[in-house]
Formats: C-alpha cells, structure tokens, sequence
C-alpha cells in the first residue's frame, strides 16, 4: 500500500477516533471518518499485547495485504483498523473475510454517519 495511503500522524488518528463512528468484530475494531481528499486512507494498530515487535510487524504487513484487495481509492474516508487478540487465533483467509465482512458493515454513502 502506497504510504501516501496511510494515515500516520498522531493528531490524525485521533481526529477520527474521536469522530466515534466504528464497526466491531472480535478480531477488528474499524473507525472511519469522512476526508477532504480524493481518496481513502488507511492507519492500523496493533497493540504490546499481541506479541513482540517481529509478531506486531507481521500483523501489519497481513492486513495491509489484505487492504490492497479492498482498497476504494474513490473514496474520501480515513479508516483507522486496530487488531484485537483473537486476529492470532485464525490463519490469513479467515481474517481477510472477516475484515472483508466489517468493511462492508461500514456505509460509505452516508458520510460516515452511521453506525
């Protein structure tokens, strides 16, 4: 994923967490907020507590796998993903469908606001 894609400032991830439209599931929390760009952005979290720096680096590097495949690049949201403890207890297939299922939870038409 292109890192002009990303959200990685702080105050960003704030900003739209703060904005508290979100979508759940035991593996993803997905807060979205609507942007002034052109396109989507994409900032992901992922906790300690879910393994060291070598585990939590692999953890990012599959979900932005996964987001590539997902991607709506004509969309003006910022979408922050934190991984939760049970992402560990499914392989790669079975995350990407529940991150495909929560994505599609979010109403992208409404301007982020729903719920």
């Amino acid at each position: 994923m292109n890192k002009k894609l990303r959200v990685k400032k702080n105050q960003d991830f704030q900003t739209i967490i703060e904005h508290k439209k979100y979508v759940t599931s035991k593996e993803f929390v997905i807060y979205y907020k609507q942007n002034q760009l052109e396109h989507m952005r994409v900032g992901l979290s992922v906790s300690k507590k879910l393994g060291n720096a070598v585990t939590r680096n692999k953890i990012k590097r599959q979900v932005r796998e996964m987001m590539k495949e997902m991607f709506i690049y004509n969309l003006s949201f910022d979408i922050i993903i934190i991984v939760r403890k049970y992402y560990l207890y499914h392989d790669f297939s079975q995350n990407k469908k529940n991150l495909h299922n929560l994505l599609q939870k979010i109403d992208f038409n409404a301007k982020g606001d729903s719920k």
